[in-house]
């Protein structure tokens, strides 16, 4: 079995002018849902074996902010360029390039990626994550590689838990 947890960044700032997008910093909102979401996936479940984010800011920032909730070490967060994309195709890839010794991971990304991977992957059709969302999909499958359709174990959205 290989099960994972699919993030969606936390809510992001558009009040600064001439930074790059990819370099966006969370809101206060943000960050408070992700110190939220963190939790509240922490008492679900066992800390997955491994994280990754996207390269923005935004995604690394929450990343970073649920690495500490789990006690996951900083040096072993990946972090992936081709993650920061809005297309599912790289969250896909990265996916299936995952290494078979873990059998759980967690990605933080971005939408619409997010949303094509859940609906396609999972058994339950999700009409939007929203920031800060965790969607977990679990598969019957010894390799990465190999998923398919697999099971939707959770969708948290932040607005559930205020």
């Amino acid at each position: 079995m290989k099960t994972i947890y699919i993030v969606r960044h936390a809510k992001s700032s558009w009040t600064y002018e001439g930074i790059d997008d990819a370099d966006r910093p969370l809101k206060k909102r943000g960050i408070n849902d992700a110190h939220l979401m963190s939790k509240i996936l922490m008492d679900k479940i066992d800390r997955p074996d491994v994280f990754v984010s996207s390269s923005a800011n935004r995604a690394l920032h929450t990343g970073v902010i649920f690495a500490k909730k789990f006690k996951y070490p900083m040096a072993n967060l990946k972090i992936s360029n081709s993650l920061y994309s809005f297309s599912d195709g790289y969250l896909v890839k990265t996916i299936k390039a995952l290494d078979n010794g873990f059998d759980s991971a967690i990605i933080f990304s971005h939408n619409h990626g997010i949303n094509d991977f859940v609906n396609a992957y999972g058994n339950k059709f999700i009409d939007n994550v929203p920031t800060c969302g965790i969607v977990g999909i679990q598969f019957d499958t010894k390799h990465w590689k190999s998923i398919k359709r697999g099971k939707t174990l959770l969708a948290d959205f932040p607005k559930e838990f205020k």
